[in-house]
């Protein structure tokens, strides 16, 4: 009698497969159990304190539930899976601890438009054109949409069919270059 593809995999990928394809809440607790633990671990020790470690371990294993669906024992073991899922969303915390902040724009208290402030203002506007005309295609369209069509980065990624990460990273290249470029303005 031939064995069954099941009769080779580990417990675990048994559990996992249990809840991919039954969506098996008492096979997903026991992966819960025992990944948990070791995720909050691996959180803290790559220096988030302990309830971060926890919460980055909450949402990864929510992942895993999605996400269920896209696991495949051919591709990876579930403890590879479930690892590579923590450290993507450790690269999401980092990137979005490290994401550029615009400079904030000081108002003034009194506004009083005489013909210096509103030169200053209208030299100020063309070389705001012209380091962004010198931007990628691609960076000026996404930084427009943004800045200037308050398009909010999941927004722009729905609309223009590119993934959240390059849209970010477009933006915040985008953003760099013009801060270089209006780096003489001031």
């Amino acid at each position: 009698m031939p064995k069954s593809p099941e009769s080779s995999y580990s417990e675990q990928t048994l559990l996992m497969l249990a809840v991919r394809d039954r969506r098996d809440r008492a096979a997903f607790g026991q992966l819960f159990d025992y990944y948990a633990p070791r995720l909050k671990g691996v959180a803290m020790r790559s220096g988030l304190g302990s309830g971060a470690a926890e919460d980055v371990a909450q949402e990864v294993m929510l992942t895993v539930w999605r996400k269920a669906d896209k696991f495949d024992p051919h591709r990876a073991q579930v403890s590879a899976w479930i690892f590579q899922i923590a450290r993507n969303r450790r690269i999401d915390l980092v990137r979005k601890e490290n994401r550029p902040i615009p400079e904030e724009i000081k108002i003034a208290d009194e506004v009083e438009d005489d013909a210096g402030q509103i030169l200053a203002m209208e030299q100020e506007a063309g070389q705001l054109k012209l380091a962004l005309d010198r931007l990628q295609p691609a960076q000026r369209s996404l930084i427009e949409k943004a800045y200037m069509g308050d398009l909010t980065h999941k927004e722009i990624s729905d609309q223009t069919g590119l993934a959240l990460g390059t849209v970010k990273s477009r933006i915040r290249l985008g953003l760099d270059r013009l801060r270089h470029e209006l780096k003489g303005m001031r």
